[in-house]
């Protein structure tokens, strides 16, 4: 099956018999036995619900992995990926980071034994120096949040040992665009908030591996701290998905053209987006597409300032992915917490701003950047 039908069709209840064609939402906290010693298969819904099931299912499927695991948000399936690592464990990460993996990193899993080190993942030199004996994981952000960096996944699977889990966000490009496991990846995360769920209504957060033993681990995980997805969450996820390669081809399409128009603006001093020429990796392989988020600098914290104040059908919040196009501060929003020093270093300063580009019609995103920037 393609993916587009993949997408539409993919999503199984294993348990119909009505020939429901949506998964329905099984609202249960338990399951009876029926005798001693024996299972439906369902026993309690933090361990397993059907809904969550089908939804794993899917999104494995959808990435080319053999194990899915639904969480309650893509943080919640972050934590999960460390509780996978021992004391003294070292991992390699992208220098430039979703803040809230940093803040999780630094503020909470240091203190668990892990040591991190952040750098240019795509730079052969870098990597190899950071290498050691106790290094497990590289953990690559591509695009990258929000500087659009891109990590190529085949280069770091030849320079570390095969025994080095490669672990990839691909919140950004999604599998429509980008296939991790294909170019050498270990493990797939999500914030299924985002395009997956694609509406803006529901937290998810989703793992994929085709390792069975890491993934009964994570299950472990899940069922012991209760980090698993709920039914109607997972029911609204599978819902978003149907649409997800239509969404994604649209709003591709829009970032495009907002990118261009962008780039040609008198106050706007950079654009990142991989689909401009020129884009860092932005003509690499790995990825058929190049998404729909883009981050601009303009030419003065208080023209940044008025452009978040002064848009009108782009909504100013903080997420991404969506069918709305939202503009997002990340000094001030999702990258707050990590040290003002490597923000610098990064490039977030008061004057970058991050779009996530919706399925509106394009001449009405290029219309409302066009007024507040004016």
């Amino acid at each position: 099956m393609n993916f587009d039908s993949l997408c539409v069709h993919g999503a199984k209840d294993k348990n119909n018999q009505t020939g429901s064609l949506a998964v329905p939402i099984y609202q249960s906290a338990t399951f009876a036995h029926p005798a001693v010693g024996q299972s439906t298969g369902y026993d309690y819904a933090r361990v397993q619900n059907p809904t969550r099931e089908a939804l794993e299912a899917l999104v494995a499927s959808l990435e080319g992995g053999s194990e899915g695991l639904a969480f309650s948000c893509g943080m919640a399936a972050l934590d999960a990926i460390m509780g996978l690592f021992e004391p003294g464990d070292h991992i390699v990460c992208t220098d430039d980071l979703y803040g809230g993996s940093v803040r999780l990193f630094d503020s909470l899993v240091r203190r668990m034994g892990l040591k991190f080190d952040y750098l240019d993942t795509n730079s052969a030199s870098a990597l190899k120096g950071a290498l050691r004996p106790e290094t497990k994981a590289i953990f690559l952000e591509t695009p990258s949040n929000p500087m659009m960096k891109i990590t190529d996944i085949a280069a770091v699977r030849e320079i570390v040992d095969p025994k080095v889990k490669i672990i990839v966000d691909n919140t950004f490009l999604t599998p429509v665009f980008q296939l991790p496991f294909k170019f050498g990846a270990d493990m797939i995360l999500h914030s299924g908030t985002k395009y997956l769920g694609g509406h803006n209504d529901t937290l998810a957060g989703f793992v994929v591996t085709n390792d069975a033993e890491d993934a009964e681990k994570l299950r472990f995980i899940t069922k012991t701290v209760g980090s698993g997805l709920t039914p109607f969450d997972s029911f609204l996820i599978i819902r978003g998905i149907k649409t997800l390669a239509l969404r994604m081809e649209r709003a591709q399409r829009n970032a495009q053209a907002a990118a261009e128009f962008l780039t040609g603006h008198p106050k706007v001093t950079k654009v990142l987006y991989p689909g401009l020429p020129g884009h860092p990796g932005g003509n690499l392989a790995q990825a058929t597409g190049h998404g729909a988020m883009i981050s601009f600098e303009v030419d003065s914290p208080e023209t940044a300032k008025l452009v978040l104040e002064k848009v009108e059908m782009i909504l100013y919040a903080e997420s991404l992915g969506g069918v709305e196009t939202l503009i997002t501060y990340p000094l001030l929003q999702t990258h707050a917490d990590v040290p003002e020093n490597i923000r610098e270093a990064l490039g977030i300063t008061e004057r970058l701003l991050r779009l996530s580009v919706g399925v509106e019609n394009s001449d009405d995103i290029i219309a409302d950047l066009s007024q507040a920037l004016a």
